[in-house]
């Protein structure tokens, strides 16, 4: 581990970098024992060395900021005061790291807030899946064995969950990562464990009758699933961002869907050309009365319950195609515009998509480049669309001036293109 000595203050401890690899310390030169150890993922934490009864000792006082330089200096000029007096307590429970007393239970909402919700977007998916670890949270962080993780994920997995399981041993695996980072333990139990499920890509596609069945069968939901359905369809979006869909988020005029960053999945803002036909589904969808939102029953939360809508519509589109999901439309959109030769670059311009085919500066600059291309490309597949379904015949209303305002109360009934 690489050390340095120098005078810790609040700046000089802000503009530590990131460990590159291994974890690395500076020391206080104006407190000697005092030292902040500082980790690859730029966590820092307090500490003091100084060796008891012929035995160098680690002692942990907090991680920063939670604790502040002006407390950890204190914390440690009394440590380092019982020491020399012979007065420090030389028990585990004392010598050991004070974090080592931290149970599972505790930990879990510390790496939900301190770095789950930074650096993820779902992180409540992360939270839900840290809670199939509910029978460890009353155990010590630094006491939990592999075998008690394996046990977790064997059930999850004997559930009917598999892949669930390999989700919790992610999450899991981060967390004790984090702790490391954090000096609470030292090594990880879960290092090199293995997913306890091999998992294969899904590859289904949906075939042109299928497209046809969900496509009729959305638009008799009437709203707000009509157009909902409809839109993943025609725009092979993610069903998250279409079903939260503001309407500051389109220019009807210009035929576009500007989906911000802190919407989209990647984070990356996306802009979404709109074909005549998502346009007139667009059109036909009544406004609710002060709501930003497209898809909304209540005025102030997107439309939900998107599994009981799956099982309406597998009764349309066949007993044998219930292995499909609303994810697979993406994929079905962009394997019919691979067979219109449409170009993988663009395909993965339309769906945000970064796989690496475009990458660096030109990732920034071409998802504003093929702004052209992406409108040719969703207009070729809106035709397609068009042509299987059959409806040319447009009905309801053509323009947004015509579109009415609702409330509440009232009784959704409006259905889109059939």
């Amino acid at each position: 581990m690489h050390v340095m000595k120098k005078k810790l203050t609040p700046k000089s401890i802000d503009a530590l970098p990131p460990a590159n690899g291994k974890r690395y310390e500076v020391h206080d030169a104006l407190l000697p024992g005092l030292h902040l150890r500082v980790s690859a993922t730029g966590g820092k934490v307090f500490g003091v060395s100084r060796r008891i009864a012929g035995r160098m000792k680690r002692i942990r006082i907090g991680a920063y900021p939670i604790v502040s330089l002006a407390d950890a200096r204190e914390k440690a000029r009394s440590i380092l005061r019982d020491i020399e007096l012979g007065q420090y307590d030389q028990t585990p429970s004392s010598v050991v790291d004070s974090a080592s007393r931290l149970t599972l239970g505790d930990v879990v909402p510390q790496f939900i807030e301190l770095y789950a919700k930074p650096r993820n977007k779902d992180w409540r998916g992360t939270e839900r899946v840290l809670q199939k670890f509910a029978p460890l949270f009353s155990r010590p962080i630094d006491q939990i064995k592999r075998a008690d993780v394996v046990r977790v994920l064997d059930t999850i997995v004997a559930g009917g969950a598999p892949t669930r399981a390999n989700r919790a041993l992610a999450a899991i695996k981060k967390l004790m990562n984090w702790c490391i980072d954090r000096a609470m333990i030292e090594t990880s139990p879960v290092a090199s464990l293995r997913p306890p499920t091999k998992e294969i890509a899904r590859d289904r596609v949906l075939t042109d009758e299928e497209i046809i069945a969900c496509w009729h069968a959305g638009a008799s939901e009437g709203f707000p699933f009509a157009h909902f359905t409809q839109l993943l369809i025609l725009t092979g979006q993610r069903r998250g961002e279409v079903a939260g869909m503001r309407w500051s988020e389109l220019d009807l005029d210009k035929g576009i869907w500007t989906l911000p960053a802190k919407r989209a999945k990647n984070a990356t803002l996306h802009i979404v050309p709109l074909a005549p036909l998502a346009i007139f589904v667009l059109n036909s969808v009544p406004k609710f009365l002060d709501s930003d939102l497209v898809f909304t029953t209540t005025g102030t939360s997107p439309i939900s319950g998107f599994g009981r809508l799956k099982e309406r519509l597998d009764v349309a589109v066949g007993l044998d195609a219930r292995d499909w999901r609303f994810h697979d439309l993406r994929r079905t959109m962009a394997t019919n515009m691979a067979m219109m030769r449409i170009q993988p670059h663009i395909i993965e311009a339309v769906l945000n998509h970064k796989t690496g085919i475009v990458s660096g500066v030109a990732a920034t600059y071409n998802r504003h480049a093929y702004l052209d291309e992406k409108r040719e490309a969703l207009q070729q597949w809106a035709n397609r669309i068009e042509e299987m379904t059959n409806c040319s015949a447009l009905r309801g209303w053509t323009d947004a001036s015509e579109r009415p305002e609702i409330s509440a109360r009232t009784n959704f009934s409006n259905s889109a293109i059939g």
